[in-house]
C-alpha cells in the first residue's frame, strides 16, 4: 500500500500523540506500506516546523527542527512530481499533495485539510483523514 500524508497529518504525527502519531507509527509497523513524500512537500512541512507555535511545542518535546525531520525522512521515499496539477480551488498548496500522490500511484491521501477531505478523491485516489486510515488499517 503506498499513502502520501498531507503536511497536516505529518506535523501532528511528529509532534503530538493523537490520532496521525498512532497512524504513523502503525504504518512504520507495516512493511507492506510505504509513505511518499516530495520535495515541496518537505519544505512546506521545514517551514512550517519554524513557526511559533511549532517551535514552542518542539521545545517541549526536547527535540530540533533537525531531528523532526530526519525521523520523517526516514519514513518517507521521495517521488519528484513533473506535472502539478490545478486541482484543489481554495487552496494550490494542496495541489503538491496531489501531485506527489499521482507520481507515487498512490492508494490513499491522508489529510485533515477541509480542502482535499471535500474532493473525497482524485483519479480514482480516497482522500481520507487520519481516522479513517488507521481503522482500515487495522482491519
Amino acid at each position: 500500500m503506498r499513502i502520501v500524508l498531507d503536511t497536516n497529518v505529518v506535523l501532528s504525527a511528529l509532534l503530538w500523540r493523537g490520532t496521525p502519531h498512532h497512524l504513523l507509527s502503525t504504518i512504520r509497523e507495516h512493511a507492506s506500506i510505504q509513505l511518499y513524500s516530495s520535495a515541496a512537500l518537505l519544505d512546506e512541512l521545514a517551514d512550517v516546523l519554524t513557526r511559533p507555535s511549532a517551535t514552542k511545542r518542539l521545545a517541549l518535546i526536547r527535540k530540533t527542527v533537525r531531528e523532526v525531520l530526519a525521523d520523517y525522512l526516514d519514513a518517507v521515499e521521495l517521488v519528484e512530481p513533473t506535472d502539478v496539477p490545478r486541482v484543489v480551488p481554495n487552496d494550490p498548496d494542496d495541489d503538491q499533495v496531489i501531485a506527489a500522490a499521482l507520481t507515487a500511484g498512490a492508494d490513499w491521501i491522508v489529510s485533515g485539510d477541509v480542502d482535499l477531505l471535500s474532493l473525497r478523491h482524485h483519479h480514482g485516489i480516497p482522500i481520507v483523514n487520519s481516522a479513517q486510515a488507521l481503522q482500515q488499517i487495522a482491519k
